[in-house]
Parts: structure tokens; C-alpha cells; sequence
């Protein structure tokens, strides 16, 4: 079984969701004591998809934060570089689009998109600047980033139990419950090891990014992440 290492070498993080495609998403709500849908909900209602409307939903995996984008009548694409995950998503949602494709460098043109969204995946690119500014380069001027991933909760005490479920309670439920339980210890390493809520707006904004603001999420667990594409004249 392949697992990850914190250099997040592409192919090693492809493989690894490929193993766990299957069951991604129930581990995800097991492992997150059922607030998944919650975070997808406010997604969702940020980016207030509308007919119209074309999103770029990156690091889709299996389609599911893509699938409320298309039934609100927006034109989304879900793109992922597992193939596996793809694969999973495509035998359960024969309505939806799926494209291979790797953040770091989109086949999409230029000023593509009215809204680029990413769940839970800029945390697994091994060059977070260059998929920012990849971001930047297919969604058009005037357009939304709306990144949602794990972060540091804002209270000392709930932060520190939160990493310690992190790095003592979910390896064991991994164990239990997927094929490839090493994954799970390499995600809890990569939250961890990720930057906090104002350390990630500042790389937003070092990629061009535009008034870039977060929301916490169940008390910081998650942020979501927003920011504009402007030219110098909106500014």
C-alpha cells in the first residue's frame, strides 16, 4: 500500500487515493463524526451556484462536492488527478463530468471559469503557490476562489484535543475501517503540518489574488477560504 510522505510527491499521492477511492467518502463522514456535509453545505452556499455559471470544482475526487454545483443548474467540471477516485465517482453519478487533470497544471485556457473551488486538496499539492496561480490563470476577472480545507482551531484547549484526535484517535479508526490505513496517518501528519487560517490568506494573496478572507468552520477545524480576481482598475 502506498502512503504519502509530507513532500507530496504527486505520483505517491495519486496512488494513495486510488487505494482508498472505494470508501473515501464514508471514512470521510466516519473520521469527521458526520460534519462532511455540513462543510460541503457551506460551500455550496458561498459560491451560490446558479445556471450560468461554470465552476472548476479541483481535487473533485468521487464528484460529491461537485454534484450540488450541478443540481443548483451550474455548469461544473470535477477534476482530480486519482484516477481512481474519478473512476468511483463516475460509476455512481453518470450526470457529471469528470476530467483527469492535475492542479499544478490545468488544461483548461485562460479566464475559463467564473468560480475555481477546492475541498480538502490544496493541503495534497506538492507546490501550493504554483496551484494558486494556476487558479488564478483559468478563472476570469471579476471571478471567486473558494477554498475549503482543514485548519487550526482558533481556542488553545480545542486545538490541542483536536491534534491529539488527530495523531492518536484516527489512525485506529483507519485501521478499522480502510484498505490502505497508513493514508489516514499521512492526512492527520498533513493537517498538522499545514498553515493556519492568516498564513494561507497571505498565500492567496501572494499568488494574485485579490480582498482574501476566511470563515472558520466548526470552531477552526476547517476554513473556507475566499478571494476575487481583480484587475488593477477594480482594485
Amino acid at each position: 500500500m502506498v502512503r504519502a510522505r509530507l513532500d507530496k510527491s504527486p505520483r505517491d499521492v495519486a496512488a494513495m487515493f486510488d487505494q482508498v477511492a472505494k470508501r473515501y467518502d464514508f471514512l470521510n463522514d466516519l473520521l469527521s463524526l458526520g460534519r462532511t456535509k455540513a462543510w460541503r453545505r457551506s460551500v455550496v452556499a458561498t459560491i451560490a451556484p446558479a445556471p450560468g455559471m461554470r465552476i472548476l470544482d479541483c481535487a473533485a475526487g468521487t464528484g460529491s462536492s461537485t454534484a450540488p454545483l450541478v443540481a443548483a443548474g451550474a455548469e461544473a467540471i470535477a477534476s482530480d488527478f486519482s484516477l481512481g477516485m474519478l473512476e468511483a465517482g463516475a460509476a455512481r453519478a453518470s450526470n457529471l463530468t469528470f476530467i483527469a487533470a492535475d492542479n499544478l497544471a490545468l488544461p483548461f485556457a485562460d479566464e475559463s471559469f467564473d468560480v475555481l473551488t477546492i475541498s480538502f486538496g490544496l493541503r495534497n499539492v506538492a507546490d501550493v503557490e504554483r496551484a494558486l496561480r494556476e487558479a488564478y490563470r483559468v478563472t476570469k476577472t471579476g471571478g471567486r476562489l473558494v477554498v475549503c480545507e482543514f485548519s487550526h482551531p482558533s481556542n488553545r484547549l480545542f486545538r490541542q484535543i483536536y491534534f491529539r484526535y488527530l495523531m492518536r484517535v484516527l489512525p485506529p479508526l483507519a485501521r478499522a475501517f480502510s484498505s490502505n490505513p497508513d493514508a489516514y496517518i499521512y492526512l492527520a501528519e498533513s493537517i498538522e503540518d499545514w498553515p493556519n487560517q492568516g498564513a494561507l490568506a497571505e498565500q492567496i494573496s501572494q499568488a494574485g489574488w485579490s480582498r482574501v478572507s476566511w470563515q472558520n468552520l466548526t470552531g477552526g477545524i476547517v476554513a473556507l477560504h475566499l478571494a476575487l480576481k481583480l484587475n488593477e482598475l477594480n482594485e
